[in-house]
């Protein structure tokens, strides 16, 4: 009998060779070079190193070597290290349900030397002499007498040197390497007790202390010029019995990052990737980054080891926990509460990337640079004290009509008391679109769409809230075209078009009438059939549930974003200064619900530089 497709067949069933099954297994555990760190440096850790120092060559496809100062292993036990699912860390199926090690399966060191050349030297504390294991492939030898420190030491050498196929598959030694160097990262963030050194072909790429604290190793492996752009985090609930606490930083929107490689999460010292700690992080930061940005984070979660379940994943790369609501809900709101605490204001950076090129202070040949020199003039003689706008406007206006720009200002600057700055303020509105003021860090420059966007969307969602937005019946029910998906998409939303105070009504198969519309839009000119249409078009596109806050969380978008100032809106004194008593009042008004910035801070500091005060 045959079975199969094509020109395959299929002869009797016969069990595999050793070597195949290994290397089958091999398969799931060991991808690349990185997996070789991850697994041996895994291993040393649960022999309890102190220091561990990892060597490459050519990314680690010639060489991994991998030597700690751990427990060793005895020489009667060489062997069985090597073969298939023999470990010291587990005893019973009841183990299972509380591994506490990052190793378990013993799948590693079997599947590392089914695809390499392997050599292990060890030596156990209670021994005066090491023993070595060489194997190659299907070859092992035996164990015989060698030269080592208590500890260990496991040489990996030509990885896949016998399955050409998947060594094939390998990418640039660089990019090899630099896989192995994250996955390491990982591992040291976890351990800041740990030493830890990484050799690439001969040079030290890291070298970290034992003994450091999370804090101090985190920022050694993410880089110290990162310190004030990361919040610390806490969370305990390990006396109210649950069991779980969490300690991380976690960094200001302005350092939100494309993808998720600066987002390190671990679970009991394990590093995952989980979508419940995802999504607690996204939602924590909804409306301070834009979409399409992550935030950057080292979060250390510790809880029951009962509590999570590890051996979901061949590689264990994820974790299912017991409670997901706990955990979502404690990294949400240690998160949060941290993201709520900070100034997240964002500076106006000393460098901007073009490449590389920096934004550095303007030469005096130009009509920009002749502006800063009439400002630089203006500047008090006390460092610390702030410039009148006053003049500061003047300037300006003698700057333009030196140069090709064209700057717009009020009549006179305004007074405005902020809460949060000092307890004077001026504040002055720039072309129509842009309000100048400052508090006691330093000139506050603000983008009054993006601002008033942002108190639009809490406005609005606190109403919400509280039940159904208010409405006003049209007189004249605005008609749109509607196709069959569009009439389809209206009936979805329904539900959450009521909460929002909209209702509108087939008129016919190809058409849809508004009878009802929110107080609050039409008040600020929102136009009905336009908002209504591309809410269809949105709905079409996305297949919104209505029944998901962020479906809710997108239409509140969409309705600040219409219903807010536009920029080219001239303001009213009394209406900046409103904007500003705001701007203090509502939640995350450092970011537009799309995630943008409402505002950069040019700080003191930066003012003294830029005028060579300092």
């Amino acid at each position: 009998m045959t079975h199969g497709s094509g020109n395959q067949t299929c002869g009797r069933i016969r069990p595999l060779e050793p070597l195949l099954v290994n290397q089958i297994a091999a398969g799931e555990v060991i991808e690349r070079p990185a997996s070789v760190v991850k697994e041996l440096v895994e291993n040393a850790l649960d022999a309890g190193a102190t220091s561990v120092r990892v060597e490459l060559e050519e990314g680690g496809i010639e060489l991994v070597r991998v030597h700690d100062d751990g427990g060793g292993i005895a020489p009667e036990d060489l062997p069985l290290a090597i073969s298939p699912h023999a470990t010291s860390k587990i005893r019973a199926s009841e183990d299972l349900d509380r591994i506490a090690t990052l190793g378990f399966r013993g799948e590693a060191l079997a599947s590392i030397a089914s695809v390499s050349r392997l050599r292990i030297c060890s030596r156990t504390r209670d021994r005066h002499e090491a023993a070595e294991l060489i194997v190659e492939g299907a070859t092992q030898g035996t164990v015989r007498p060698g030269s080592h420190p208590v500890g260990t030491t496991v040489e990996v050498r030509n990885l896949f040197f016998n399955t050409p196929a998947r060594r094939k598959f390998l990418r640039a030694a660089r990019t090899e390497q630099g896989r192995c160097r994250d996955w390491l990262t990982d591992l040291a963030l976890a351990r800041p007790d740990v030493r830890v050194t990484l050799v690439c072909d001969g040079k030290v790429q890291i070298e970290l202390e034992d003994a450091q604290g999370p804090r101090r190793r985190a920022l050694d492996l993410l880089g110290r010029e990162l310190e004030s752009e990361l919040l610390e985090v806490s969370f305990d609930e390990a006396d109210g019995g649950r069991g779980l606490t969490l300690w991380g930083l976690v960094g200001l929107p302005s350092i939100a990052r494309a993808t998720t490689k600066a987002q390190h999460v671990f679970v009991n010292g394990r590093a995952v990737r989980d979508r419940t700690i995802q999504h607690a992080l996204r939602e924590s930061y909804r409306g301070l980054i834009e979409p399409g940005r992550h935030p950057t984070c080292v979060l250390l979660l510790e809880m029951d080891p009962a509590r999570v379940d590890v051996n979901v994943h061949p590689q264990k790369l994820e974790v299912r926990f017991r409670d997901q609501s706990m955990v979502h809900q404690a990294v949400l709101h240690a998160v949060r509460s941290a993201l709520q605490r900070a100034d997240l204001t964002p500076a106006f950076p000393s460098r901007v990337h073009a490449g590389a090129r920096e934004i550095l202070a303007p030469s005096p040949g130009d009509a920009v640079g002749r502006f800063v020199e009439q400002v630089r003039s203006l500047a008090p003689s006390r460092p610390g004290s702030s410039v009148d706008f006053e003049e500061l406007r003047h300037a300006a206006r003698r700057a333009d009509e030196d140069g090709p720009a064209q700057v717009e200002v009020p009549p006179r600057p305004i007074e405005v008391r902020v809460p949060s700055a000092r307890p004077l303020s001026r504040a002055l509105q720039v072309h129509n679109q842009y309000l100048v003021t400052q508090d006691e860090r330093g000139l506050l420059l603000i983008d009054q769409h993006a601002l008033h966007e942002r108190v639009m969307f809490e406005r609005l969602l606190a109403r919400v809230r509280e039940g159904p937005l208010e409405r006003q019946r049209l007189l004249a029910p605005p008609v749109l075209d509607a196709d069959e998906a569009r009439q389809d998409a209206l009936e979805r939303l329904r539900p959450l078009l009521t909460r929002l105070g909209i209702v509108c009504e087939p008129m016919g198969p190809t058409s849809v009438a508004i009878h009802e519309f929110p107080t609050l839009l039409f008040e600020r000119g929102v136009d009905p059939g336009e908002f209504l249409d591309e809410l269809l078009s949105r709905a079409c596109a996305q297949h919104m549930d209505p029944n998901d806050e962020e479906a809710l969380h997108e239409v509140l978008d969409m309705m600040a974003c219409k219903s807010a100032i536009k920029a080219g809106d001239r303001l009213s004194d009394d209406e900046i200064a409103d904007l500003l008593r705001q701007r203090d009042a509502v939640e995350r008004s450092s970011n537009c619900p799309h995630g943008r910035p409402t505002s950069i801070r040019v700080t003191i500091d930066q003012l003294d530089r830029m005028f060579g005060r300092t």
